[in-house]
């Protein structure tokens, strides 16, 4: 991938390589992530931000994201406030906005809506979710999480054990994140679900076909146990015909200290693409959990904003002029990333 002026729809445009370029770019976004630093290589850019479905963490990372290179955001949230609710089409929706912005970040509940709107749209365009179809910055970030952490235990992602738990059928970073790691070596997918929300059979032939070991099971107690990683994902409630249909599983996996203690090496790294649910009702990823070293949901986070910001700097070409523009922070920044 030349990177530059793509879109990012799918996580089946990245090789290997295009994923090690994203992720040296991505160490080198830390300082100003960490806000060691301060760039405005894109000060006068903006960023249109349409999230016509409900997000916290997505849409204020790529905020936060541009916002560190310097650029302004534009944002759209909820159909209802959008011209889409009086009629008017993807076409003229994206012909309209791509006017207004350098770039456009876009999540829409329906699969394959980013794709139609990328087709007309003046600038690039980065799928932040369509449906339960993909989620390609998730995938990327978890990936580059997976990575860092299987760095400080002397580990690689080739040879990678990791269970994916929960909502596999409707979770699409799980989608995303299976097709990316199905371009390494020797990954040993363990994929835990209720039988009616397994992972959908193309991407179990995806794994399968690049020479993957996938077991399937409905028990979490022995699915976890010989992981490096725990992938847990919440029940896709909106994603259901009806709530009392999602109901039906909502707090069937749950992992909580009592089991990761009894069942999982201690090395075992935690991850969940956020939000996890902490209903009482669902918990499937319990809060006494919060002070266990290896939960790294908040690492994911952190991680998300650099990823993102390398994202940005690839497409719009100025990943070479950073450090053109960039100075020492001016104000208090201790213990945030402590």
């Amino acid at each position: 991938m030349k990177f530059v002026g793509e879109h990012i729809l799918s996580v089946s445009q990245f090789t290997r390589s295009d994923i090690d370029r994203l992720f040296d770019v991505a160490e080198k976004m830390i300082p100003y992530a960490r806000r060691d630093k301060v760039t405005r290589v894109l000060e006068g850019a903006i960023l249109g931000n349409m999230f016509f479905e409900a997000s916290t963490r997505t849409r204020v990372s790529f905020g936060c994201a541009w916002n560190l290179l310097g650029g302004e955001v534009r944002e759209t949230t909820e159909i209802k406030a959008s011209s889409l609710a009086k009629g008017e089409s993807f076409y003229d929706t994206a012909r309209v906005l791509s006017g207004y912005s350098d770039i456009i970040v876009m999540r829409h509940g329906q699969e394959g809506s980013v794709r139609e709107f990328a087709g007309a749209s003046r600038v690039p365009v980065i799928n932040a979710g369509d449906g339960s179809n993909e989620h390609p910055s998730q995938a990327l970030l978890d990936l580059y999480t997976i990575r860092q952490e299987m760095h400080g235990q002397g580990k690689k992602v080739d040879g990678l054990r990791i269970a994916l738990v929960g909502d596999l059928r409707f979770g699409r970073a799980v989608h995303s994140l299976c097709e990316l790691l199905s371009l390494y070596k020797g990954v040993e997918f363990t994929l835990i679900s209720p039988r009616d929300l397994s992972l959908p059979e193309k991407y179990l032939a995806l794994i399968k076909k690049r020479g993957h070991q996938i077991e399937e099971s409905e028990d979490l107690h022995s699915g976890i146990a010989n992981s490096d990683i725990i992938y847990m994902t919440r029940t896709q409630e909106e994603r259901f015909a009806s709530q009392n249909e999602a109901n039906k599983y909502r707090g069937l996996l749950r992992l909580n200290q009592s089991i990761y203690t009894e069942f999982c090496e201690p090395n075992t790294v935690i991850m969940h693409p956020l939000p996890r649910d902490s209903r009482g009702e669902a918990q499937e990823l319990d809060e006494d959990l919060n002070e266990n070293p290896n939960l790294a949901i908040f690492r994911q986070t952190d991680n998300g904003v650099v990823v993102r910001m390398a994202l940005f700097a690839l497409i719009l070409d100025v990943a070479e002029q950073i450090e053109t523009s960039s100075r020492k922070v001016n104000w208090y920044t201790d213990r945030r990333f402590s």
